[in-house]
């Protein structure tokens, strides 16, 4: 059969060559471990400048509203405002003079970036000193809490004047006949999640950990007299028994730290009202309705109407617990007006308190 027409066309064109196939490009990827490598380092640096300039802006404002205290215009709040200024101007000019040091560095080895950040903060650190800092810090809290930090710094000096007016020689002896009771205090505190310095500071307050009966109607060691009902029966189930002892020390330390816990929460965990309350107690309506009755909102706009009450009792409290702070931290007590104690005092803080 003769071939058709467009066979015969077909078998007359040119074969075609095959086209070649261009290689795919390969496409550049940063190994993973590179890319964690890279994101480490840059970690490091945001973190290690972030540190230096809240301590920065901590220490200079810190200290700056110490310097510049006050409400006069040119002595206080022109110099005051011009240090703020300088401080942004400062840290525009060190922003700079970083970024052209990290230049530098990324040149010879990206490893020197966050080594090098690292060693500014050591150095800012170390050149201030932790005193220095504890300052600024102090002082930087004051300038930003306002009234609320001076009375909260009032009433700590208050509680360190107390400690120091104290005579040693009876504080070592009330150290001494509190240790057959710490057991049972430290217990009642952890159950309780009161800070075990605070209760042993109400011990010493009521009864000087000589438990007896007092002419007040007050029982053991933590003088318990009158007690909410809901408390002793919450006193009975974290000791899980029917009936509680006021001359049994483990029962009397229960109970006294959930009367404290009662009347912290009633006072918004403001110690010093859940303390004056706990001294109060119920009667006549308890601390809740005298700060009513006067429009008070707390322990320093309170104390002149404490005429005919302890208005001391949360100082004192505080200040044996600083005492039986001490003791545990440092083995012994410490005179508060000798060498560096005071600063040594002030930096272990008042049990309790922020």
């Amino acid at each position: 059969m003769p071939p058709s027409k467009a066979q015969s066309n077909a078998d007359s064109l040119p074969a075609r060559k095959p086209r070649k196939r261009s290689p795919k490009k390969s496409v550049n990827t940063v190994p993973p471990s590179n890319l964690r490598q890279k994101l480490l380092f840059v970690t490091i640096e945001v973190l290690s400048l972030t540190t230096i300039a809240i301590y920065v802006i901590v220490v200079v404002l810190g200290n700056a509203a110490n310097w510049f205290s006050g409400t006069s215009f040119l002595g206080s709040l022109l110099p005051f405002a011009a240090g703020v200024m300088a401080l942004i101007l400062a840290s525009t000019a060190f922003l700079l003079a970083w970024w052209k040091l990290r230049a530098y560095l990324k040149n010879h080895s990206t490893i020197l970036i966050p080594i090098c950040a690292i060693s500014l903060v050591l150095a800012v650190v170390l050149l201030s000193g932790q005193d220095r800092l504890g300052q600024s810090i102090g002082q930087f809290r004051t300038l930003v809490g306002g009234k609320h930090e001076a009375s909260r710094v009032t009433l700590n000096h208050q509680v360190f004047a107390t400690y120091r007016r104290y005579n040693s020689t009876n504080l070592n002896k009330m150290m001494q006949r509190a240790e057959p009771y710490n057991a049972a205090i430290a217990e009642a505190a952890a159950e309780f999640d009161i800070d075990q310095n605070l209760l042993q500071g109400i011990a010493a307050t009521e009864s000087s950990f000589k438990p007896r009966d007092s002419n007040d109607g007050g029982h053991g060691l933590f003088q318990i007299t009158a007690v909410p009902k809901s408390v002793l029966e919450e006193s009975k189930e974290h000791l899980k028994i029917e009936q509680l002892s006021l001359y049994d020390h483990r029962h009397n330390a229960f109970i006294a730290a959930a009367t404290f816990k009662h009347y912290l929460a009633e006072m918004k965990n403001d110690v010093f009202l859940g303390l004056l309350a706990y001294n109060i107690g119920p009667a006549n309506g308890g601390l809740r309705f005298i700060m009513k009755k006067y429009g008070v909102t707390d322990f320093i706009t309170i104390q002149p109407y404490l005429q005919l009450l302890p208005r001391d009792y949360p100082i004192r409290v505080l200040s044996y617990a600083l005492a039986f702070r001490i003791w545990q931290k440092q083995g012994k007590l410490l005179p508060y007006q000798e060498d560096s104690n005071a600063m040594q005092i002030q930096r272990l803080g008042v049990p309790g308190l922020p």
